[in-house]
């Protein structure tokens, strides 16, 4: 294959290589858009791990497992006669482009502030030309169904909370989180396991409204208490080996005295 150093060719060439039903790779040939979106949603939590770790390396690998889900979804496309690549990558920058008139127009943008408003108003012109088209529009529509829970509640109630749909005031949300943990208790009390689910939903939502009122992403504050809980409890399982302690004989109060060591630790550690 030639592509005269051309990166891109060279690897959408590959792609296309590896899906040949001739003389293609096995696996490759047999995958379809609906195999291949666990992998891409995997390849997009990697790229956020990365960054987190501050892995530069790692950062460049992971970004190019996450260009090779495009690729492998453009190729099934092409395949399809529906899109390839090139149409990904000019949508993408005609998207840009209409959404910066910034930039390359003659709107006036001097803050970040005022860049989000313009994003905006040309989201909603989008809308706006999709129903034009016979769409009935919804501000909650392109919420992506598979973004993490945490995070597409927190996009949902934004969306919401941008046309009055909002509290007055954050200590409303926690009067509203208060009340949330006593239907919760009552769920429990009463035995009730569809009651309880549904009930732990209502509150996992409210907290997420009361993050965005504090302006708090609340799937990254989630990810750093996974962080610390994972450090901390490490720390424990080698103080424990240490001490030949046995993991499943502990007491909840010995239990509770490997934890505070832990986070006294990270306090003299700061």
């Amino acid at each position: 294959m030639n592509y005269d150093n051309n990166p891109i060719e060279r690897l959408v060439g590959i792609m296309a290589r590896l899906r040949n039903k001739e003389n293609g790779c096995p696996w490759d040939i047999e995958q379809t858009f609906e195999t291949i979106a666990p992998c891409t949603l995997e390849e997009a939590y990697e790229v956020v791990d990365a960054i987190q770790r501050k892995d530069m390396a790692g950062l460049k690998e992971e970004l190019g497992d996450l260009l090779l889900q495009v690729v492998f979804h453009a190729q099934m496309a092409s395949e399809e006669k529906k899109f390839d690549f090139n149409d990904v990558v000019t949508g993408l920058a005609d998207k840009l482009v209409f959404r910066h008139p910034h930039v390359f127009g003659e709107r006036d943008a001097q803050t970040a502030s005022d860049v989000n408003k313009v994003w905006d108003e040309m989201k909603a012109q989008e809308k706006k030309n999709k129903a034009a088209q016979g769409e009935i529009p919804s501000i909650l529509d392109d919420i992506p169904l598979a973004l993490p829970s945490l995070a597409r509640a927190q996009k949902i109630s934004k969306r919401a909370a941008k046309v009055g749909f909002e509290w007055t005031k954050t200590e409303d949300v926690l009067d509203k989180v208060l009340e949330e943990v006593e239907e919760m208790r009552q769920a429990i009390r009463n035995n009730d396991k569809v009651n309880m689910e549904e009930e732990l939903g209502d509150l996992f939502f409210v907290l997420v409204n009361l993050g965005r009122r504090l302006d708090i992403d609340c799937e990254e504050a989630a990810r750093q208490s996974n962080y610390k809980f994972e450090r901390r409890f490490k720390g424990m399982e080698t103080e424990i080996h240490l001490k030949k302690e046995e993991m499943k004989s502990l007491s909840l109060e010995t239990w509770e005295a490997h934890w505070q060591r832990q986070k006294d630790k990270e306090k003299k550690a700061v």
